[in-house]
């Protein structure tokens, strides 16, 4: 049975529009991944005054900038594949051409994909057991330590919507991951 004109157009505009979401859920990530950039900053300024004006510390600003360094990292990492940032060996994928490119296309988001779930599931599950367990960190801040590792699971999620909307819109036909850094 033949699809007609308006099931494509239907399936278009659903793709086109989940696209779309996923487009906008990691701008917003990318958008607390800058924040969490600015708040570095501020914490690494905030001790350089303790320490040379005060004599003191907040003693915690290797672990609270090693968790933030490593949300912001993930938590940006749909956003930057969105915009074409994130680095693609496509050596022989860029020499192909029509069809045999589309396929090598969809190949490559679909290992990506497999390979973000895999490292998503083993993280979730790191998360889950220190919710579920309470553990802190051994300093003195005594972090939960489901909250840094959720932020990476998060980011993996994410990144894993932005490869699903990239391997539909080219099994749709529309354009490849741009790989110039233009969004």
């Amino acid at each position: 049975m033949p699809i007609s004109q308006t099931e494509v157009t239907g399936l278009s505009s659903l793709i086109g529009s989940f696209d779309r979401a996923a487009t906008a859920l990691n701008r917003l990530a990318g958008g607390i991944s800058a924040l969490i950039l600015v708040y570095i900053f501020g914490h690494i300024i905030y001790e350089i005054i303790l320490r040379s004006l005060f004599d003191s510390s907040t003693f915690v600003l290797d672990e609270f900038v090693g968790y933030a360094v490593a949300a912001m990292t993930f938590l940006s990492l749909g956003y930057a594949l969105n915009a074409g940032s994130l680095i693609r060996v496509d050596l022989a994928v860029s020499r192909l051409r029509g069809r045999a490119r589309r396929w090598a296309e969809l190949f490559c988001l679909a290992a990506s994909f497999a390979t973000s779930g895999y490292c998503a599931w083993w993280v979730g599950r790191d998360a889950l057991r220190n919710w579920t367990r309470g553990s802190v960190s051994e300093s003195i801040a005594e972090v939960p330590l489901w909250l840094p590792v959720g932020a990476v699971w998060l980011g993996l999620v994410l990144l894993m919507l932005q490869l699903l909307a990239c391997f539909l819109r080219v099994a749709a036909g529309g354009e490849p991951i741009n790989s110039d850094g233009a969004e």
